[in-house]
């Protein structure tokens, strides 16, 4: 926002801090909650502290010590922020995703070489995971969760040492083995054998707990904080909201938790409808399959029927891609789903009644595996289908509703864009657990505040 168009809001601003920050004790605490806001929102190109404190002519180290040492609880102030939005987006559906922070160094919190979708390959930098309330109009995210690798975690550190040291060892000996040597024997292979030591189990394992120990005390990381998976994390989450009376009319999510049968089988648990997408590779049995009880032959080995008396289906899964090649081109139909910017948004979709198979999912007592719808975008132009979802909605749901909710996380980016590049969501440059979780928050207060602009008739937003 300009300065012109922030004291045009200034009055707005000052009622919606003050209602967003009563969980803080005291006065001072608020008031620079509200200044940091106003830092956030004011245009400038970098939002870490230094540079707001200039803009707004203030002193920096107030608010340095207002996000990194006073004491004030971020999570208080989530809780407000989470009503508050659910309240405003009015959300046809939550999304959960994660995002990238890149990093030059080491020192700050969750920092790893890690994949990140927002870089797009293997890079220095943190992940957060986020919960969003979303319409195709307006969206806000909910929550935050920053992922701890492997490496940050005191009980897995060693063990993820000595795996990643073995493998490298071995890489390397598969390398040398390649290598002919010049008298066109496999001394090559030898001498790498040779001058490439085994792993020291127990030194690399010391040494990686003792880093991850280290690390961890720097950044003032909570004792119960440890590397779990990112699908865990947004459970967590969406327990947390749940428990403040919060839940999501639908959950949509991309292949990074979709893929994961356990996290569709915790959404079950919580009677959570869903639409997430997932690869072509995951295997289902066909909707009118029908488990049978298991028969013994009387061959066993041991002359013993099986332990498992369990039904079982008679016949192998097959991978989702399969079933819509076997149904065909011609089952799909065009759907359009929304208006973009260029006209309406359409495409050729597959739908087809599928039971998603795999051990961690929950069975009737009769064998029977949940039916889920399978979607699969096939367009006119391309010689195989280029997308896959899995569905919980219900069986008689309108194929232009499955397809809203299946592509409804496109808003996402709209939110990381803005939260980003407008915000400085990533531009925090502290180096502590809590002063990072603050910084989110405040960053997700500042762009819930945009939302209310944009989604209030009466008020002069910016764009």
């Amino acid at each position: 926002m300009t300065p012109d168009e922030l004291s045009v809001a200034r009055q707005r601003l000052e009622v919606f801090a003050a209602e967003l920050f009563v969980p803080l004790a005291r006065a001072d605490q608020r008031a620079k909650g509200e200044t940091y806001l106003r830092g956030l929102l004011m245009d400038g190109s970098r939002k870490s502290m230094q540079p707001m404190a200039a803009r707004l002519g203030v002193d920096h180290q107030g608010l340095q010590q207002f996000v990194t040492s006073s004491t004030w609880d971020f999570e208080a102030v989530r809780t407000r922020l989470a009503a508050r939005a659910v309240e405003v987006v009015e959300p046809a559906a939550w999304v959960a995703d994660d995002t990238g922070f890149a990093k030059d160094g080491t020192g700050s919190p969750g920092v790893a070489r890690q994949y990140s979708g927002t870089l797009g390959k293997v890079g220095n930098c943190q992940i957060g995971v986020s919960l969003h309330a979303v319409t195709d109009m307006a969206s806000c995210p909910l929550g935050w969760r920053l992922f701890l690798p492997e490496s940050w975690d005191e009980v897995k550190a060693g063990p993820a040492a000595v795996k990643a040291a073995t493998a490298k060892r071995r890489k390397t000996l598969k390398n040398a083995a390649r290598i002919p040597s010049t008298d066109g024997t496999d001394g090559g292979a030898v001498r790498a054998e040779s001058e490439q030591p085994r792993v020291d189990v127990e030194a690399v394992a010391v040494a990686a707990t003792e880093a991850a120990r280290q690390r961890r005390r720097r950044c003032q990381i909570p004792e119960h904080e440890s590397h779990r998976p990112k699908w865990m994390m947004v459970v967590e989450m969406l327990d947390a909201l749940a428990a403040q009376g919060l839940r999501p009319p639908l959950l949509a999510a991309d292949a990074g938790y979709g893929d994961t049968s356990q996290f569709r089988a915790a959404l079950d648990e919580r009677d959570i409808l869903y639409s997430v997408q997932v690869k072509g590779d995951a295997l289902a049995h066909h909707a009118d399959a029908i488990p049978m009880p298991r028969t013994w032959s009387g061959q066993g080995r041991c002359g013993r029927p099986p332990t498992r008396t369990d039904p079982v289906y008679p016949d192998e899964a097959v991978s989702l891609a399969q079933h819509v090649t076997a149904a065909g081109r011609a089952a799909a139909v065009t759907v359009t789903w929304r208006e973009g910017s260029k006209g309406a948004l359409s495409s050729q979709f597959v739908f087809l009644r599928v039971r998603p198979a795999g051990h961690r999912i929950a069975r009737d007592p009769d064998g029977t595996l949940p039916e889920r719808w399978l979607i699969a975008e096939w367009p006119d132009d391309e010689p195989e289908p280029v997308t896959y979802w899995l569905s919980s909605q219900p069986d008689d749901t309108d194929p232009a509703d499955l397809i809203r909710y299946a592509k409804i996380r496109w808003r996402i980016e709209h939110d990381y864009r803005e939260l980003k590049t407008g915000l400085g969501l990533d531009h925090f440059e502290g180096r502590s657990w809590t002063g990072w979780h603050r910084h989110v928050t405040l960053v997700t207060a500042a762009h819930l505040f945009l939302t209310i602009l944009r989604t209030d008739p009466k008020a002069a937003a910016p764009a």
